[in-house]
Formats: C-alpha cells, sequence, structure tokens
C-alpha cells in the first residue's frame, strides 16, 4: 500500500502538482476519475463543499482501473472514480460524514466503498429527488467487505 502511494504521487508530480497540496492535510483527498464523467465532478464539488480539500486528477479508464486494483478494489466494488485519503481508499459515491468517521475511527482497513452508482448518493441527486437505498461498505485487507453505513 505504501508503495501504491507513493508510486500516486510520483504521478500526480509528474502531471504537475503535489498529490496533497491542500493546506488542510488532513482533509485532504485526491480523486482519480474521467474526463468526461460529469458525477464525479460532481461527488467532487460535493465534498469540497463539505470540508474537504479536493485534488481532482483526471485519467484513462485503463490507469483508474489499475489504481483500483492496487488500492485492493475488486470490481465488485467499484465505481465510477476512487479517491485517496490519509491511507484509506474510498470508492464511489461515499457521504463526506462516512469519510470523516472513517478517518476518526481510523479502522485497520482498505477504506470504504459505494459499489455501481446509486440514485440520490452524492453527486448522483437526481432533479425529481429520486434515490434508492444503498451500502457504504468497510473493505478489509483481505477483500471482504462489512456495512460501515446505511442510507
Amino acid at each position: 500500500m505504501v508503495l501504491f502511494l507513493a508510486t500516486l504521487s510520483l504521478a500526480a508530480l509528474a502531471l504537475g502538482g503535489p498529490a496533497f497540496a491542500a493546506p488542510d492535510a488532513r482533509l485532504a483527498i485526491e480523486i482519480w476519475k474521467s474526463p468526461t464523467c460529469g458525477c464525479c465532478q460532481k461527488w467532487a464539488d460535493y465534498l469540497t463543499s463539505n470540508g474537504f480539500s479536493v485534488s481532482a486528477r483526471n485519467t484513462t479508464q485503463g490507469m483508474l482501473n489499475r489504481i483500483k486494483r492496487q488500492a485492493g478494489i475488486e470490481p465488485k466494488l467499484a465505481s465510477c472514480h476512487t479517491g485517496l485519503i490519509e491511507g484509506y481508499t474510498i470508492e464511489g459515491h461515499v457521504p463526506a460524514d462516512d469519510i470523516k468517521r472513517l478517518l476518526a475511527e481510523r479502522p485497520d482497513a482498505v477504506g470504504l466503498s459505494v459499489p455501481d452508482m446509486p440514485l440520490g448518493s452524492p453527486g448522483m441527486e437526481q432533479p425529481d429527488g429520486k434515490s434508492e437505498p444503498y451500502d457504504v461498505l468497510l473493505v478489509k485487507k483481505d477483500g471482504s467487505t462489512e456495512i460501515f453505513a446505511k442510507h
């Protein structure tokens, strides 16, 4: 995991900046996403409005899939973007309060995942207010998961 984060930091430097260039490093999150995915940018904006300093990195789908694999996110846990914060992976449309709780509790885990793209999750809000229930999963280092939060 340390080698993976170091590799991402070097990649970020090659792309024009430090991996975590925010003044408040506690809430600095780096997001890897497709440049054409609107909901990814909506999630990044949502995090910004909830106290995070966001560094969004556009990348190819192939590189994004490699980042997910190296970060411990199996295809069944994947969504459209991957975030990194304080050694944790944040996969998909995870609510800000769940990320803050993860950072406060510091479990021995890979991170959090909201697989797929559930309607009504942050960044996936619908104009008509339609939403569907979804779980935020805690991804353990052995690849297993448990429910971290229900929404």
